[in-house]
């Protein structure tokens, strides 16, 4: 048996259910699926953090404080980032001057422990039945943002829910075309205006056509400009504000769709739009393409911000529900 298979050997394998959104009755993907999903989806990001642990533990029976600095690194190249490393080497040293050394067993374990403690899971609001449930997605062109939110209507729709999209990114011509095309993929009513429109114009009409027409699940795109992060914060304020006016609580979910293969790009891009607007869930494209999937960790952590969705591919389906306790575990095992 290899180093490691033996390192693999070391932790306990465990199962979650997962919850989907709205609906805790309908979940449309089970457990199992959901864990084989993340696994195969981190493979790259699983075989380049595991192994170089792997390579670092190898022939030893305990791990002193000599061996944390190559931990410490290899956290960091990861693209977990620095500030969330050095949370995770802290509680490692603390065990280290304690016991004077730990063994490989209980390195994997602490590990797998802290981790865990620095995500966050998604709490679903308080949904009124009687209104549709609004998500206004945010993020930079780019990223994926315009397949994720047609990837997101056909999540629900397959719940059975009545979904209505927002195409309020007015500044792109593409933008709103591809959308477009996604809602008749998805078989989805939209909601557009001409190019230059008002934004907030367009969440409006989008909302308030789904509130009259007993929509379950309202998508609202927006643009995706860092141009100015004042701009952005007035925007986005502004939709967010005509939304209310309509359903008092919306948006229910703020969500920020980042590109995991940009690794601490996508941490930059967090901090932006955490400082323009409110964010309540992060959606991670790209991740089975990239060994930087650690930066899950890195942005749960910085921004105590959950992510909710991972794409783990092109399809249709490629949407998930990401469970926190699955990923880490498909990390370990």
């Amino acid at each position: 048996m290899g180093v490691f298979d033996k390192v693999k050997n070391l932790l306990n394998k465990n199962e979650k259910k997962i919850n989907t959104p709205l609906d805790k009755d309908q979940v449309s993907i089970s457990s199992n699926l959901n864990k084989q999903t993340i696994a195969s989806g981190i493979e790259k990001t699983k075989s380049s953090f595991f192994g170089k642990i792997a390579r670092t533990v190898a022939g030893k029976s305990t791990i002193d404080e000599s061996d944390l600095d190559d931990i410490e690194e290899i956290l960091i190249t990861s693209d977990i980032g620095v500030d969330t490393t050095l949370k995770i080497i802290n509680k490692l040293e603390e065990r280290v001057a304690k016991d004077k050394y730990i063994n490989t067993s209980e390195l994997n374990n602490l590990l797998k422990e802290e981790i865990l403690s620095l995500m966050h899971d998604f709490n679903e609001s308080n949904i009124n039945v009687n209104e549709p449930y609004v998500i206004m997605v945010v993020g930079v062109n780019g990223v994926g943002k315009t397949t994720t939110i047609g990837k997101l209507a056909n999540y629900y729709k397959n719940q059975g829910k009545k979904v209505v999209l927002g195409a309020a990114d007015t500044f792109r011509a593409a933008a709103v075309d591809q959308l477009v095309l996604w809602s008749e993929r998805v078989g989805v009513e939209i909601i557009k205006q001409d190019m230059g429109s008002d934004p907030a114009s367009v969440a409006f009409d989008t909302i308030q056509s789904a509130k009259s027409n007993n929509a379950d699940v309202v998508i609202i795109d927006t643009a995706g400009r860092l141009h100015n992060n004042v701009n952005l914060m007035r925007e986005l304020s502004k939709i967010r504000n005509v939304m209310g006016k309509v359903i008092k609580e919306a948006p229910h979910d703020v969500m920020l769709v980042l590109d995991a293969s940009t690794g601490q790009n996508a941490i930059e891009q967090a901090k932006q739009f955490t400082q323009a607007t409110k964010v309540d869930s992060i959606a991670l494209t790209k991740l089975d393409g990239t060994a930087k999937g650690g930066v899950v960790i890195g942005i749960s952590d910085q921004f105590k911000i959950p992510v909710k969705y991972i794409g783990v591919g092109e399809g249709i389906d490629d949407l998930h529900n990401f469970n926190k306790k699955e990923f880490v575990d498909s990390l370990f095992n």
